[in-house]
């Protein structure tokens, strides 16, 4: 396998035959619209192995219940657990179901290619928003916490997931111990009854670390209590901010090697965006709303601007600006480099594996490097 980076003059063909590799192949698996266009800087995978070897870390990634049915058969066979998103609860722990949808058909499938299906727990208020009271109100009282598990416990059973993750956010410094206790609480009771516990933490770098993010979530006693956490390395770069990375890798080894400290490696999922950013420039804090764009669809708009991909050494991460209609832009997004180093971080500490937000958008090269670097060579 190899990783191409497009030069001035360079084609599809001229690349195939560089390589001695299928042109068809090259196209198909960068999802390359005819004619087949490049862009300067483009990540190209080239690629001839066997893709039928097995699994050698976990991988999951987390879906809508509206998610394209092809996307979702495409993607299963590289996922080992599908985090269904999400249910909700109301104050006295109530669950709700999901709002985008019925959740039944995703479970069919996932268990048609062996992945497993998980509820995803999270507390969204009636604005969709976190509502970090409705956690407050269900983590401090007893009756309330019992009866939200008791209720996660009878869908799954009826619905035949396998496991649980939760995704809480924005808790408040002060229900911090509380929230520990809920889910240790939830985990007990998943471990119980054959299933297992997630729980996805923000991406913390120090146990003091401010912020409404943060202080609500005590990464050692969380540790402890799921069977495995997923470190939410991504949104450095998001929807209100200025234009940066996503996931700059400097940042991301920082939230690795703070976790390692208090958290086993193989109980660590690496969080993993699929997903990119297009930001009008320039950038006034309070008003400018960047695009949220998928990583194929990001090359396929340098390549109609005629925009040349460049790539941030420090973030190891793609970008590229572009004017249009008299609007300058700037785009931050992932491609299979900065993918790779990503990959590298999970073997250099030994993760147990990584996670995906979100997998509505396919990304074949995506999975593609993945199934390569763990599949076949750990």
């Amino acid at each position: 396998m190899e990783i191409y980076v497009v030069k001035a003059g360079d084609s599809v063909d001229s690349i195939g035959a560089a390589f001695g590799a299928n042109v068809e192949q090259i196209i198909f698996d960068n999802q390359l619209e005819y004619p087949y266009k490049l862009a300067i800087g483009q990540a190209l995978l080239i690629n001839e192995y066997d893709r039928n070897a097995q699994r050698a870390i976990s991988v999951s990634g987390y879906a809508y219940p509206f998610i394209s049915p092809w996307v979702l058969e495409q993607t299963l066979p590289y996922l080992s657990e599908l985090p269904i998103f999400s249910y909700g609860f109301t104050r006295e722990g109530e669950l709700l179901p999901p709002t985008h949808g019925d959740d039944t058909w995703m479970i069919a499938e996932a268990k048609r290619f062996g992945t497993m299906p998980i509820l995803t727990l999270t507390p969204f208020g009636p604005d969709g928003n976190f509502n970090n009271q409705l956690i407050h109100s269900v983590v401090n009282s007893d009756e309330y916490s019992k009866r939200l598990i008791q209720n996660l416990l009878e869908v799954m059973t009826e619905k035949e997931y396998e496991g649980v993750d939760i995704d809480f956010e924005y808790i408040l410094a002060e229900d911090r111990d509380a929230f520990s206790t809920f889910v240790w609480k939830v985990a007990e009771t998943m471990r119980a009854n054959g299933y297992h516990t997630s729980i996805a933490l923000a991406p913390k770098t120090s146990a003091d670390q401010a912020g409404l993010l943060y202080q609500g979530k005590d990464y050692r006693e969380l540790g402890e209590a799921a069977d495995h956490v997923l470190l939410m390395t991504y949104e450095w770069g998001y929807t209100y901010g200025p234009p940066m990375a996503v996931a700059p890798i400097h940042q991301v080894r920082r939230v690795v090697e703070y976790a390692l400290t208090e958290i086993p490696a193989d109980k660590i999922d690496l969080g993993i965006p699929n997903y990119g950013y297009d930001w009008p420039l320039p950038f006034e804090r309070g008003v400018t709303k960047a695009v949220t764009i998928g990583n194929v669809q990001a090359v396929r708009i340098a390549v109609e601007q005629g925009a040349e991909i460049m790539f941030d050494s420090l973030s190891e991460s793609p970008y590229f600006t572009y004017v249009s209609n008299g609007i300058a832009h700037e785009v931050w997004f992932e491609d299979v480099r900065s993918l790779q180093a990503k990959f590298n971080l999970i073997r250099e500490y030994g993760l147990r594996g990584c996670g995906y937000w979100q997998i509505m958008k396919w990304f074949r090269a995506n999975w593609l490097l993945l199934h390569y670097q763990f599949y076949i060579m750990k």
